[in-house]
Parts: C-alpha cells; sequence; structure tokens
C-alpha cells in the first residue's frame, strides 16, 4: 500500500484569549497585520497605519416565548446540539435592532408573530476558540390567532409548563429561563408575626 507523507501544517499563534491567529490584513493599506500588545491583549494591528483588528463579541437575542400557560420551546434541526431542545432565538444582524432581531428569530422558528413585552436581562457567553456572546434576552407572547410550527431550524416545537420543562440544551438559555423564573416568581409573602405578648396592666 502506497502511503502518502503526512502533510505538517504550520502551527497558529495564539493569542492570550485562545482564538487563533489567521493572518489578517489591513483595511486601509493592505498590508499583513502584527501581533501587538496593546491595552493589555495581543491584536493584530497594521505598523503602517495603526488599524486595529479588535476582537469584539457577537451579539445574539433570545426569547422565553409564553403561549397557552406555559413556554414555547424547539427541538433543533441543526447543529450544534441537533435534537435538543431550545429558546427561539439567534444573531442580530449588523444593520438591526436587537428587539427586532428576537421577533424575527422567532418567526423563522416557530413560525408566529410574537409581542415582545419585557426585558428579561443581559447576559454574557464567554468562548475560547471564537468571539464571545452578549445576549440579550427577551419574554414575549403569541400574537393573537397566529399558530406554532416548527420553522426550517426545528424539528417540532412544544409548549411546556414552566415546572415541566425538558432539558435545555445551552447554558446560557438555562440562564434565560432563571432570569425568566425570577421575572414571574410572585412577590414573597412577609413573614408572619407572632402578636406582641401584652404587658400585664397594673392595677393600683
Amino acid at each position: 500500500m502506497l502511503r502518502l507523507p503526512r502533510r505538517t501544517r504550520p502551527r497558529r499563534k495564539r493569542n492570550r484569549s485562545n482564538l487563533p491567529i489567521v493572518g489578517h490584513f489591513c483595511v486601509n493599506c493592505g498590508a499583513p497585520l502584527e501581533l501587538r500588545s496593546i491595552e493589555g491583549r495581543e491584536l493584530e494591528a497594521c505598523a503602517n497605519d495603526g488599524y486595529v483588528l479588535w476582537r469584539d463579541p457577537k451579539v445574539a437575542a433570545a426569547v422565553v416565548v409564553e403561549a397557552d400557560g406555559g413556554i414555547v420551546l424547539g427541538r433543533r434541526a441543526i447543529e450544534p446540539a441537533y435534537g435538543e431542545w431550545c429558546l427561539p432565538g439567534g444573531f442580530v444582524n449588523d444593520d438591526e435592532d436587537p428587539a427586532a432581531a428576537a421577533v424575527r428569530e422567532c418567526r423563522e422558528e416557530i413560525n408566529v408573530e410574537v409581542q415582545l413585552i419585557a426585558l428579561l436581562g443581559v447576559y454574557h457567553v464567554a468562548k475560547t476558540t471564537a468571539s464571545s456572546i452578549v445576549g440579550i434576552a427577551y419574554r414575549g407572547r403569541v400574537v393573537a390567532g397566529e399558530t406554532l410550527s416548527a420553522g426550517p431550524e426545528m424539528l417540532e416545537v412544544g409548549v411546556f409548563r414552566p415546572d415541566g420543562l425538558p432539558p435545555v440544551a445551552f447554558p446560557s438559555h438555562r440562564e434565560v429561563l432563571a432570569l425568566y423564573a425570577a421575572a414571574t416568581a410572585g412577590p414573597a409573602s412577609p413573614p408572619s408575626r407572632a402578636p406582641a405578648p401584652r404587658r400585664p396592666r397594673r392595677t393600683r
């Protein structure tokens, strides 16, 4: 059997954030960017004009959609987490308002128009081999007259009681559900106080 020599690839340099440095070029002059220490981080920069390739996070939106007394989840038809349950959501386009992106993702994934009714919070997903994610979580409800169904990225869609959810794929979505649970929890009942003992009346 003929065995071909194994091709060896040059090892990619990595910066302190573990993101691979893949050899980018300056958008102004086209020169190769060089690795430099800038503000305590190793980043690619141009030696000619000082252009810096900042490694900024991506922005995503997720929605806890209420319907029929429960929460809408979709079972994914794509990787990552194929076949697992998740909230509707996805990345925000660069020309898009995050709230509009949240509504669009619901339309694409669970085939309904959703009205956003509250901002649940903002969360961060740290990554070591790709850009990190800043997520924006919303609470929403299905617009009257709309019927849930699975979009192209979902195998199926289900409505689950908040206390009976299936395992959810992503830690960030579990964090969003925790934000939702905190936001929808009823006010805590004040601790009951025993009546103060009456002082005996002094008689003269």
